[in-house]
């Protein structure tokens, strides 16, 4: 800011000018400069190990996932498994014992005992019973979910289709459920 900007019959006067730093500190790279900066190849010399390297490093993230998954880690979990209420449905059914669980096994037996015409209708009509039972089993499931739910997380605050996520958790085999299993047979959430 000037003062006294003017001048009045021949008077001087003084100038006050306030220093403010100019410029970035630094000289204005040159074009060749820069260009020299962002010259990167877009692919590499050495394609094959440059291929390997990248398939290197996305087997080892997938591994990192697939094992972070199997272990119930929250952040690897895909949408439908995540939350408090699923980790408590998880824990609930991989501590008690489903019908739904031999029903594979007995699926199988049950194929082929088929083959023997003497005995295979009979256990044709024994998997349907073993599929109502493992259905009963599945909806009686899902009303001890609900009620155990609403006592932890309170009155209403049931997931939409907690049900149908027990249900499917407690057909599977043990061994071949993801999540793995966290807790031992008999050892129930609190």
């Amino acid at each position: 800011m000037a003062r006294g900007a003017g001048r009045q019959d021949g008077e001087e006067t003084t100038a006050v000018v306030e220093e403010t730093p100019r410029g970035k500190g630094r000289a204005t790279p040159t074009r060749r400069e820069r260009e020299a900066a962002n010259l990167r190849p877009l692919v590499s010399n050495d394609r094959r190990a440059a291929n390997r390297a990248a398939r290197a490093k996305l087997n080892e993230a997938r591994d990192r996932a697939r094992v972070g998954m199997a272990n119930g880690e929250e952040r690897y979990l895909p949408a439908r498994d995540r939350g408090p209420q699923r980790r408590f449905v998880r824990d609930y059914v991989d501590a008690r014992f489903s019908i739904g669980e031999a029903l594979i096994p007995f699926t199988f037996v049950a194929i082929l005992a088929s083959l023997v015409p003497v005995v295979g209708g009979y256990f044709i009509l024994a998997v349907y019973v073993f599929v109502l039972a493992a259905v009963i089993d599945c909806v009686i499931l899902g009303a001890i979910l609900k009620r155990r739910i609403e006592a932890k997380f309170g009155e209403g605050r049931m997931e939409r289709g907690t049900r149908w996520y027990a249900s499917m958790r407690a057909i599977q085999l043990r061994v071949l459920r993801l999540p793995k299993p966290q807790v031992k047979r008999g050892r129930y959430p609190a």
